[in-house]
């Protein structure tokens, strides 16, 4: 196995794609025989029931890990998928920041944790809270490159140049090794011109850091998480699927080129 490409979903705009992304990236990896771990970093615990496990039922999650109640190997659980572990996560998570405090290298909690099994993964991949909170700072200082999810609207730019000053600032001060993956548009309706333009002004303001792959509003994407299932198994054949598949291909020529 090489080296492991941790990856933090993050974008501090909601309802953008953020989780759907996450988790079909994630099994879209799965699927093409990597290994890989899905930390779920949201307290509303999307992933993980997302990929079929009962949030409100967990013996540990992340939030035990982060307070040091449970070790990442004793938090890991299977998903539905071959090949795709997850940390999972649900509301206890929204507490930990405020019982951090004070706690000494708060920011690499994670990362310290991470770095027990990084051996065992090709990818590790952080689905964020849709804020800049303690517990995005840990995503980002653990990770590798950040991948952002962008809503083909007429507001997503503004977001954007929020988001990529932040990603400065934690480069800057806690990650050097820290680089932008990508942007990925999601939610693209081919039917409206507002699509292509936000599509145009972006590409012109990043270039090569645009993926090829543009995520289409697919009815049958939204439909996937409420059975538990990647949309890769809830519809091998949609859009979604298909579009997914494209995006993990891409991920993983980039670790390569």
């Amino acid at each position: 196995m090489g080296k492991v490409r941790i990856i933090a979903v993050t974008n501090q705009k909601g309802g953008v794609g953020k989780t759907t992304t996450a988790i079909n990236l994630a099994a879209c990896l799965a699927e093409a025989g990597k290994n890989v771990l899905i930390v779920d970093a949201d307290p509303q615990g999307n992933s993980t029931s997302g990929l079929g496990l009962e949030k409100n039922n967990l013996e540990t999650t992340l939030y035990n890990m982060v307070l040091g109640e449970a070790d990442i190997k004793q938090t890991m659980a299977k998903t539905c998928v071959d090949n795709l572990k997850i940390i999972p996560s649900n509301m206890d998570l929204a507490g930990a920041e405020i019982e951090l405090i004070g706690r000494e290298r708060r920011e690499y909690i994670l990362k310290e944790q991470l770095k027990k099994v990084k051996k065992d993964f090709d990818f590790i991949v952080i689905d964020c809270p849709p804020s800049l909170n303690l517990i995005t700072i840990n995503a980002l200082t653990s990770a590798d490159t950040v991948l952002v999810p962008i809503q083909c609207e007429y507001f997503a730019l503004e977001g954007l140049e929020q988001l990529l000053h932040t990603i400065g600032l934690v480069k800057q001060r806690l990650n050097t090794n820290l680089e932008l993956e990508g942007v990925v548009f999601t939610m693209y309706d081919a039917r409206t011109n507002l699509s292509l333009e936000v599509v145009e002004e972006v590409k012109h303001s990043l270039g090569s850091n645009v993926y090829r792959t543009i995520i289409p509003r697919n009815v049958r994407l939204g439909e996937a998480p409420s059975h538990g299932l990647p949309i890769t198994m809830y519809d091998s054949r949609s859009k979604g699927a298909e579009s997914y598949r494209l995006l993990a291909e891409e991920v993983i020529e980039k670790e390569w080129s």
